[in-house]
């Protein structure tokens, strides 16, 4: 390929990043389009595009994006990971949680990868799994606030409220302004019938998040005036 075409792929690449990272999405799309007109085995072209068309929602579009950029460039975990949270979006859990596996045995150190097949384990039904890739995520990154909150979640699904409060905790002490652990650790203390931190923690993702409906309901049900 001529250094003159290079150059202009190149030049749609990063101008459909901007545009990415902008939330451009129909304009990085037809970027990363006149890229791979220029050139069709670019795997970058592909998964950009792929991630642009999954923030729009399209996700069968994301899928096919990326399943052509892992045809051209099997080794990038990163991409499988993409198309693994596009699967999981399409409530295909299996799919997902193999492609967060190979993701994981080309990159076994990205915290994150085991924290979105937790959620695909969790939504599975498979909360021990789920459990065990979020411990493992919190390993790899102490202070990843949502791995955290997560694995809280999958306690207090089995019924574990005391260990679902203790994740939700280290995860407010990591990310104080997330109205979302209050309000979970606050429904975890109303299953333990501890209104009164109930009560609190409810009326703190209220002041976070004053649209939070949920912690209204919860308030005025337990007799408080949000």
């Amino acid at each position: 390929m001529p250094e003159s075409v290079q150059e202009t792929v190149r030049t749609h690449l990063d101008h459909g990043r901007a545009c990415l990272d902008k939330g451009k999405y129909d304009d990085a799309i037809a970027d990363y389009d006149k890229a791979i007109a220029l050139d069709p085995n670019c795997a970058r072209a592909y998964t950009n595009r792929g991630l642009a068309y999954y923030r729009k929602g399209a996700f069968d579009r994301a899928i096919a994006d990326h399943s052509k950029a892992i045809a051209l460039d099997p080794n990038d975990a990163i991409i499988y990971y993409n198309r693994g949270n596009a699967y999981g979006r399409k409530g295909a859990f299996d799919r997902a949680i193999a492609d967060y596996t190979k993701a994981i045995a080309l990159n076994p150190k990205d915290a994150d990868f085991y924290t979105n097949r937790g959620n695909a384990y969790d939504d599975k039904g498979e909360v021990d799994s789920a459990i065990a890739d979020f411990t493992k995520a919190i390993a790899l990154d102490p202070k990843f606030a949502t791995a955290y909150a997560n694995r809280g979640n999958a306690y207090a699904g089995k019924g574990k409220f005391d260990r679902a409060i203790a994740d939700y905790t280290k995860a407010i002490a990591l990310d104080p302004k997330d109205a979302n652990f209050y309000y979970n650790r606050g429904v975890a203390y109303e299953k333990k019938s501890d209104k009164d931190q109930a009560i609190a923690d409810f009326r703190k993702a209220l002041e976070i998040n004053p649209s939070d409906q949920a912690a209204k309901n919860n308030l005025k049900r337990l007799g408080v005036t949000p």
